[in-house]
């Protein structure tokens, strides 16, 4: 198996087709998972979700260094290679660099293949609610409001608009560079690092969803 960056497109559909999200995140850095030169899996970096998490992890000096793993997927998920595929995509992003991603909890991950990356665990994320939009859930908010406030959202949409609770994401992040380097990110980080948590995942295959101990999909 080999691991090479790939253009943006070339990750698209497997994202739309095969990852459960079904919407594209802002990509700035695609690899792709090649056996016997087929691709077999994908992996796409992108700025932070919130720009505060990314100011959160070692402070606003240096926020511009944190980008977010916002999509893993692979086709079959063998033995071995997701974890392959991360940890040999993050030896080709810039250093220094702080990846941040996380393992949903609504949809039964843990974050195993990050536990195997040896990322650092930093706990899960606090609870909070998400706005949507009926027949729309897979539209990014963002796309959904195109700057109207929520009161204006709120008018347009009508009985369409609901509240929804969001489910909690394990938070792991890894540090991308020398040793000087890992170590000066380390003691600087805001949040308290936590041994990994412990638990059953969901393998998506194929729209079937059987237990594994594996992460197929971020």
């Amino acid at each position: 198996m080999k691991v090479l960056p790939i253009n943006s497109f070339e990750a698209e559909p497997w994202l739309l087709e095969k990852h459960y999200a079904k919407r594209l995140p802002m990509i700035m850095y695609a690899f792709g998972l090649y056996e016997d030169d087929k691709l077999i899996g994908v992996v796409t970096y992108g700025l932070a979700g919130s720009p505060m998490v990314a100011r959160g992890i070692c402070g606003k000096e240096h926020e511009a260094i944190v980008i977010e793993l916002n999509r893993l997927c692979l086709l079959d998920n063998d033995k071995n290679q997701a974890s392959f595929l991360v940890a040999n995509s993050m030896k080709l992003l810039p250093k220094p660099t702080i990846v941040i991603s996380y393992a949903d909890t609504g949809q039964g991950h843990v974050g195993y293949v990050y536990q195997a990356c040896n990322f650092i665990y930093l706990g899960l994320s606090v609870k909070r609610t998400n706005w949507n939009i009926k027949g729309q859930e897979h539209k990014h908010n963002r796309h959904l409001a195109q700057g109207m406030t929520l009161e204006l959202l709120k008018e347009k949409f009508k009985d369409d608009f609901y509240y929804s609770e969001r489910s909690q994401k394990h938070r792991y992040i890894f540090i991308c560079g020398n040793k000087f380097q890992k170590k000066k990110f380390t003691d600087l980080l805001k949040y308290e690092i936590q041994p990994y948590p412990k638990g059953e995942t969901t393998r998506y295959d194929s729209g079937t969803s059987v237990k594994t101990q594996q992460l197929l999909f971020v």
